[in-house]
């Protein structure tokens, strides 16, 4: 395979098995304007309620997201909480068949309270306590009917009792070839022995080894102790901001993969997402630096978005062509734009739409655009044209061409798609678009925003961003001292 991305488009798709702990994440969104009278604590007017997969499920929709065949083996309660795991495993076309039931245990739930993106409280419901008796052997016997079929296996533990000693002899010790990777949880990595590659964090990996992670030296030493630990074949540790570094455990070959540069809002599934990338593209064929190397680039997809999140090829394709300087394909006509939303909605992503002038970009443009960014899956830009800003701004205005305004908005890494639009209102282009999100600036709250009766009545919501005090095209042109017209 000649380019990095071709290890994204596998001549078959690799089929994994993935076992581990799996959740039900909650997500209550709405938003705190006041404090409680009854205490001094918030108060959050809910809007709405988001389930998702969490633990091993985000895994599994990762891997279904790049385009993997998955068999999920983990256990499940008999509740509500369990009726709704699978239909969000249906919705990403991936086989309820793998999950064993419980009755002694609930079904592992976190509710995670947002207001404005940002998580204010989390609530865990589940309890923690290894497999045993029937349920056990349960997940044994679906691991055996799966081993035979995979072309690698995925360990998943987040530490709430499925991945017990007999199970991971199973896996790692067994007699199966399969390559076994593992996110690992705790402090005794042994119980991993035989896996292939393990993906402890920072803090995990200086917990497990004792090693405070403080340079390259120190890196390299608690890499070469975790495969000293669990029999590896390498070691790869995900060191956040610091990017990626893996070692073999022979100590003949290293790499460091530096991160991304991405705004962050959320780290909440990162590590699954390196976890599902690392697999599927060692499964495809792919060696370790080049594994690394495509999960850096979805990892630092997934942190731009508010809560856990897949990425498709198509999106990791499109990091990597914008890291390489490849923006001008962000900036399409109406007919281009349409149907490559067409495209993406056939994958389910979630449209969000912003509009405006954007004259002079500056910090307070950046944040508030990677604010609307994490409101969904891409962020679509409608832009101005100069006739229309004239008309609204007056003489002078505006003071870069839409071309180049629309090409500097594409460098924005938060920003998917640009488009010009002629009339004085975006309403038109918001019709044809019709976004999953609405986003304005908080400053039009009172009055009234452009397609937001559309954007409602066809299933969407509206969100007002924040705005950042002091920064605006008008106060920068007279920090400039230019004057506007009346």
């Amino acid at each position: 395979m000649t380019t990095l991305s071709g290890w994204l488009h596998p001549a078959h798709p690799p089929r994994v098995l993935l076992v581990g702990d799996m959740m039900l994440d909650r997500y209550q969104h709405g938003h705190t304007e006041r404090i409680s009278p009854e205490a001094p604590v918030v108060v959050l007017a809910a809007t709405r309620e988001e389930l998702l997969l969490g633990g091993c499920g985000n895994v599994a929709a990762n891997l279904a997201a790049l385009g993997a065949h998955v068999t999920c083996v983990s256990v499940v309660g008999k509740d509500e909480s369990a009726a709704r795991v699978r239909e969000l495993l249906a919705r990403s076309s991936l086989s309820g068949d793998g999950l064993v039931e419980d009755a002694g245990r609930p079904t592992s739930r976190k509710t995670r309270v947002v207001s404005q993106s940002q998580q204010l409280l989390r609530i865990d419901e589940e309890q923690v306590h290894p497999l045993e008796g029937e349920v056990e052997r349960g997940v044994l016997a679906r691991i055996d009917a799966a081993l035979a079929q995979a072309d690698i296996a995925v360990v998943s533990d987040y530490g709430k009792g499925v991945l017990t000693g007999a199970v991971l002899d199973r896996l790692c010790r067994g007699p199966s070839k399969v390559r076994v990777l593992v996110d690992p949880k705790g402090r005794d990595y042994r119980k991993y022995k035989g896996a292939y590659v393990l993906t402890p964090n920072k803090l995990e990996a200086e917990t497990a080894t004792g090693i405070a992670l403080d340079g390259p030296v120190s890196i390299r030493r608690a890499a070469l102790e975790l495969c000293r630990i669990a029999g590896l074949h390498a070691a790869v540790i995900t060191l956040g901001s610091r990017g990626m570094y893996c070692s073999l455990a022979d100590g003949s070959r290293e790499w460091s993969v530096p991160a991304v540069a991405r705004a962050v809002y959320d780290v909440t599934g990162a590590g699954d997402t390196v976890l599902a990338t690392m697999a599927f593209v060692l499964a495809a064929g792919a060696g370790l630096e080049e594994a690394m190397r495509l999960a850096t680039v979805a990892a630092g997809l997934v942190v731009q978005r508010v809560g856990v999140a897949a990425v498709t090829p198509a999106e990791i394709e499109q990091a990597l062509a914008e890291s390489s300087g490849g923006s001008t394909g962000k900036v399409v006509g109406r007919a281009e734009l349409l149907e490559r939303l067409a495209l993406e909605r056939r994958a389910g992503r979630r449209i969000v739409f912003t509009n405006g002038c954007f004259d002079i970009l500056h910090v307070g443009h950046l944040q508030y655009l990677q604010e609307a960014r994490a409101q969904g899956d891409l962020l679509v830009v409608g832009v101005n044209s100069d006739d229309s800003v004239h008309r609204l701004k007056g003489e002078g205005r505006p003071v870069n061409r839409a071309e180049d305004r629309a090409a500097l908005l594409a460098g924005f890494e938060c920003v998917s798609l640009v488009t010009l639009f002629a009339e004085d209102t975006p309403l038109e282009l918001i019709r044809a678009v019709s976004p999953d999100v609405l986003v304005k600036g908080a400053d039009w709250k009172d009055k009234g925003v452009v397609g937001a009766e559309w954007v409602e009545a066809h299933g969407g919501r509206v969100v007002l961003a924040a705005l950042r005090e002091g920064y605006s095209t008008s106060s920068t042109l007279s920090r400039l001292g230019v004057k506007e017209p009346l």
